[in-house]
C-alpha cells in the first residue's frame, strides 16, 4: 500500500523499532523549496481500518500556540497591536495580576509564558456562555509568588484564550475565522481551529481519530463529517455560536491546542519561517518572533509538568528553541548539538513537533498517536516515542543538516 510504504526506505534496515500496532505516525521533511513526506504508518481510524497519510488533519496539540503567535505577528505587522502595550487597551477591561497590580500585562508576556498566569487544572477550558474576565477573576489562575515580566516562565495554556480575545477585539472576528483570514488563507492551508473555518468538507472525512495508549478514543471520531459542535458547551449543553460576541471568551476554538492540521500543510508554516516569513512577515517581526525572550538558568521557570524538567530551556514569542547545552538542560531532540527552533505538543496521546535547523533550512513535522502519559523518555527530556520518528526519518540525505 502507497501510505504504509511512503517510509520504507533504509530505516528498517537499521532495526530501529517500529510503532506498536495501536499508534499511528507521520512525518513530513522540508527545505525552503521542497516538501517530502517520509513516513506514514498506521490507521487514522480504527474502526474503518483507513491508513493515515501525510494530508490527513490531526489535532496538533501546543503547535497551535505558534500558529496563534503568527495571527499576532501578523496584526503587529498591520499597526493593529503593540507586543509592549498593556493588554488592558485591547481587552476593554483592566487586566492586572491581583498580587501586583501595579504591573501591566502585554502581549510579550503572555506568548512568552511571562504573565503571571497559571492553568489551575483545567481552567483554560472556558466554555461557551462564560467569559474570560470571569475567569481571569478566579485565584486559582495567578502564581501568587512572580510578578509579570519578572522573568520568571511558567508555562501555561491560559495565556493563548487571553491572546485570542484579543485577536478578536482587534479584528471584530471569531477567533477561527480570524485566524484563518491572518494566516491559515494566506499560506494556503486546510487547516482550521476546533473544526471551525479554514477546514474543508474533505479535511473533515480525513480527520485522524486520536487514541489514548489503551486504545480508547481520545478525540475526533468524526465518522466523516464535521462535528455537531466544536466547542464546549454552555451549562445546557447548549451550541449557539451565533449568539457569541466575539472579544469575550477566547477559548472556545481552542487556540493553545486546536488547530487541526495535516503534516504537508504544517511544513509549509515551516517553509515559510525557514524563508524568514519573506512575503509573510515582516522581517523585524520574524526577529522579533524567534528570538528568545528567556533563557532556562536552573531556577527561574518551571515546565508544563510543574517542574524545571530540562524540556523548556529558551522560549520566544511562542516559539521554542532547543539543542541547547546548557547545565540542567535536555532538549537536545535530535541528538546531534544543532539549534533549532519550533515548537512541541503534547495531548490526548499524540506527540508532535515542527522544528526547523534555521542554519541549514531543512526541518521537519511529525506526529505520533498512542503516547502514554508516564511514555517513558529517551537520552533527552522528550519521549521515546518522538525519538524514533526522527531517528528513522532523519538519516535521509534530504534532510540531513550540511
Amino acid at each position: 500500500m502507497i501510505r504504509r510504504a511512503l517510509l520504507t526506505l533504509a530505516a528498517y534496515a537499521w532495526s530501529i523499532p517500529a510503532f506498536a500496532s495501536s499508534q499511528a505516525a507521520v512525518a513530513v521533511v522540508f527545505d525552503t523549496v521542497t516538501i517530502r513526506p517520509v513516513l506514514a504508518e498506521g490507521e487514522a481510524d480504527h474502526a474503518t481500518h483507513r491508513l493515515v497519510g501525510p494530508d490527513d488533519p490531526v489535532r496538533i496539540a501546543s503547535i497551535s500556540k505558534l500558529v496563534t503567535a503568527l495571527g499576532v505577528m501578523r496584526l503587529v505587522d498591520q499597526g493593529q497591536v503593540d507586543l509592549d502595550r498593556d493588554v488592558s487597551d485591547y481587552l476593554g477591561w483592566t487586566l492586572r495580576h491581583p498580587a501586583f497590580p501595579d504591573r501591566p500585562i502585554t502581549l510579550a508576556m503572555l506568548l512568552s509564558h511571562q504573565s503571571g498566569l497559571i492553568d489551575g487544572d483545567d481552567l483554560y477550558l472556558i466554555p461557551l456562555g462564560a467569559t474570560l474576565q470571569q475567569r481571569l477573576g478566579d485565584p486559582r489562575v495567578w502564581d501568587q509568588s512572580h510578578a509579570p515580566g519578572s522573568g520568571w516562565f511558567h508555562y501555561t495554556n491560559l495565556n493563548f484564550p487571553v491572546v485570542a480575545t484579543i485577536i478578536e477585539q482587534v479584528t471584530r472576528q471569531r477567533f477561527d475565522v480570524a485566524m484563518r483570514d491572518l494566516v491559515l488563507a494566506p499560506l494556503k492551508l486546510d487547516a482550521c481551529f476546533n473544526w471551525g473555518a479554514g477546514c474543508s468538507a474533505s479535511a473533515a472525512a480525513r480527520a485522524v481519530v486520536l487514541y489514548r495508549a489503551n486504545g480508547d478514543v481520545a478525540r475526533d471520531d468524526l465518522h466523516g463529517t464535521f462535528p455537531a459542535c466544536p466547542v464546549v458547551t454552555d451549562a445546557d449543553g447548549g451550541c449557539d455560536l451565533w449568539r457569541y460576541t466575539p472579544g469575550s471568551n477566547g477559548a472556545l476554538f481552542s487556540p493553545q491546542g486546536g488547530l487541526r492540521i495535516s503534516m504537508r500543510d504544517l511544513s509549509k508554516i515551516g517553509q515559510m519561517l525557514a524563508r524568514r516569513g519573506t512575503g509573510f512577515l515582516s522581517q523585524q517581526s520574524y526577529a522579533r518572533l524567534i528570538r528568545p525572550i528567556w533563557r532556562f538558568n536552573g531556577h527561574n521557570g518551571l515546565g508544563e509538568n510543574g517542574e524545571p524538567d530540562g524540556f523548556f530551556c529558551a522560549y520566544g514569542l511562542a516559539v521554542q528553541t532547543i539543542g541547547s547545552d546548557q547545565k540542567g538542560c535536555r532538549d537536545d531532540l535530535f541528538g546531534d548539538a544543532r539549534t533549532r527552533i519550533g515548537h512541541a505538543g503534547d495531548a490526548y496521546g499524540l506527540k508532535s513537533g515542527l522544528w526547523l535547523d534555521p542554519a541549514s533550512g531543512k526541518g521537519i513535522a511529525y506526529f505520533t498517536t498512542g503516547v502514554a502519559n508516564d511514555a517513558p523518555t529517551g537520552r533527552s527530556a522528550f519521549t521515546a516515542a518522538e525519538e524514533v520518528v526522527v531517528e528513522r526519518t532523519g538519516r535521509s540525505a534530504f534532510y540531513k543538516p550540511d
